[in-house]
């Protein structure tokens, strides 16, 4: 699953991904070799990327949950928004804010309002159907963000018109934006709109949003440990 809303790939894909799955060869052990030989390349190639993105990101992260810390302390709320499979992975972030964070020295942090924009399918049928898939986030958080609000947009390509869009209108609002995108970033990359972007630069859809969500579990983990340290606003 992709963040581009792709078909699936062809038999033709499948075998340069998984040749042993097509193999002729009656030769079970050769045949398990191969899988082994795959999967240990698959995982010593994202463990590499995560250190590339650690390497490169990590203080950045840092900075960023602190400021998502300090929206949240004065009664912000989380924005996530992404098509397909970022889509899910919008999802999964809310989700992670919504429960609460355990804490190394013990206890927990309260649970942290936060939205999966692609959730509402009435919401969104209605505004694809109406008006057109460009406005399907952006109208959202038009209707509900504030500048005292976090948006966070994911994409593999870093190319989708509506995330573009959208980080356009959370910029206009005041809100905080930040944005996961792979191989250079696209034309996310080329917006003024985008507070904090993070890049995974591979060129494989598989290794960009495994890389990801390790960035947005870091970044929900440290956002967590700041809201313990950040006087909440009442009044």
């Amino acid at each position: 699953m992709t963040g581009q809303g792709s078909s699936g790939a062809g038999a033709g894909s499948l075998e340069g991904l998984y040749p042993f799955l097509y193999a002729r060869s009656g030769d079970l052990s050769g045949v398990l070799e191969q899988v082994r030989a795959s999967t240990v390349a698959k995982i010593e190639e994202i463990g590499e990327l995560r250190r590339v993105i650690r390497a490169r990101d990590g203080a950045r992260l840092a900075q960023c949950a602190r400021e998502a810390a300090r929206r949240f302390a004065a009664g912000g709320r989380l924005f996530a928004f992404g098509n397909g499979g970022s889509a899910t992975d919008a999802q999964q972030l809310a989700t992670l804010f919504l429960h609460p964070a355990p804490l190394t020295a013990g206890g927990s942090v309260r649970p942290l309002p936060a939205f999966g924009l692609a959730n509402d399918t009435s919401v969104v049928t209605a505004l694809c159907n109406d008006i057109g898939v460009e406005v399907v986030f952006a109208r959202q958080l038009a209707a509900f963000g504030g500048r005292d609000d976090v948006a966070v947009g994911l994409s593999t390509s870093g190319n989708s018109p509506n995330l573009l869009r959208a980080f356009d209108e959370a910029s206009r609002l005041g809100m905080l934006t930040i944005g996961l995108a792979g191989y250079e970033g696209g034309k996310m990359a080329e917006l003024d709109s985008i507070d904090y972007l993070f890049v995974a630069p591979s060129t494989s859809i598989h290794r960009i949003q495994e890389a990801q969500t390790t960035i947005y579990q870091v970044f929900w983990e440290l956002t967590s440990a700041e809201v313990a340290h950040v006087p909440r606003h009442t009044g």
